[in-house]
């Protein structure tokens, strides 16, 4: 009798964990929570949940209680290319200084065309104040392509920023004498950080944190490390998850995992002596934009994964993370538009910024 029960009990366990195993794979859904949104390149949730959401073409727009108001105070924003009004994230001490920065296309400057502009500002009654650019990656460039660009703020407040080669992969990511191709570090007022990586060398631009980047356009800090996890652009192959950490190589475009869109190859190798190996890479490209971690318990079975816009094919990938490698991927809220970014809520939960529609949060049902 006691081997019976022990039979059957084994057997109703071994049920509940199919059913459990089941249930994880819940069905997602979404809710439409901001409308009618164009390229909504960028949000930032406030203290009062509401939105402050970038538009590409130029509008810095807060939602607040289901109603859009476009604030004033803008700067003039160059619309070139993949080029426009692009991040934007709050002051981690917002409550106390109402600071937002954000990074546009600026055509203010060296040489014609535009480039990336970090600007920080003072954001009251849908107005900004005390408007400041804090960094211009110069001289601008007539080129449409790899502006970048995320923000991130680490615990000591530095303000962390991409801009992407900016088209010329030649010259700009590996001469740190050069802007683009980079991630800046800066002291949320705008001065150099003491121990920057670059501040002792002769002529480099001392804003770099690391280069050897193409187009980082996800970048977050990673709650549960502390580090920098950041994706961007490969070419045709080669899209690329990294950890950023301080003087590093990241390599473009010496090594690569891609080729050129024409199907040639741009460089024979992979690696190189001094060069970072990317955490995780994508062939072909999925076009990455927006990404954030699950830290919350909203999604018990995802807390601790990675979220990952794709731009070309219109989905989200949901990556499950062990020892910090990506060991499953998972595609979810597929064919909804291109994903532009990724945000947690106030709430809890996640929220996705996708270019057509809107901001939509994601529900598992």
């Amino acid at each position: 009798m006691n081997k019976l029960l022990l039979f059957l009990m084994l057997i109703l366990m071994f049920s509940c964990k199919i059913k459990s195993q089941n249930n994880t794979q819940n069905t997602v859904s979404f809710e439409v929570v901001v409308k009618d949104l164009n390229i909504p390149w960028g949000f930032t949730f406030l203290p009062d949940n509401s939105i402050l959401i970038t538009e590409k073409e130029g509008e810095l727009i807060h939602f607040k209680d289901g109603k859009k108001t476009i604030v004033s105070g803008m700067p003039e924003v160059t619309l070139r290319g993949q080029g426009g009004l692009l991040d934007i994230e709050k002051h981690p001490n917002f409550k106390e200084n109402n600071l937002i920065y954000f990074t546009y296309a600026s055509s203010e400057g060296e040489g014609s065309g535009a480039n990336t502009t970090l600007m920080s500002a003072k954001f009251e009654n849908n107005q900004l104040t005390n408007q400041k650019v804090l960094y211009k990656a110069a001289p601008n460039s007539r080129k449409g392509q790899h502006f970048g660009s995320r923000i991130v703020f680490d615990k000591e407040n530095h303000v962390y920023f991409s801009i992407g080669d900016r088209g010329n992969r030649d010259e700009n990511p590996q001469d740190i004498t050069r802007d683009c191709g980079k991630i800046y570090r800066l002291n949320d007022d705008g001065t150099i950080p003491n121990d920057n990586p670059f501040v002792d060398v002769d002529n480099a631009k001392k804003a770099i944190f690391s280069y050897g980047h193409r187009n980082p356009q996800g970048m977050e800090i990673n709650p549960f490390t502390n580090e920098i996890w950041s994706h961007e652009h490969g070419p045709k192959g080669g899209d690329e998850i990294n950890i950023v950490q301080k003087g590093k190589n990241y390599g473009w475009p010496v090594i690569s995992y891609g080729v050129n869109y024409s199907g040639t190859k741009f460089t024979e190798i992979t690696e190189k002596e001094g060069m970072e190996q990317p955490l995780h890479y994508w062939t072909p490209s999925i076009a990455p934009s927006g990404m954030a971690f699950i830290n919350s318990d909203k999604y018990p079975n995802w807390k601790g994964n990675l979220l990952v816009g794709s731009l070309k094919f219109e989905y989200i990938v949901n990556c499950t993370l062990e020892n910090g490698k990506v060991i499953k991927e998972e595609k979810i809220l597929e064919g909804l538009g291109r994903v532009r970014s990724i945000e947690q809520g106030n709430d809890g939960f996640m929220y996705v910024g996708i270019e057509g529609l809107g901001i939509v949060k994601i529900i598992l049902k």
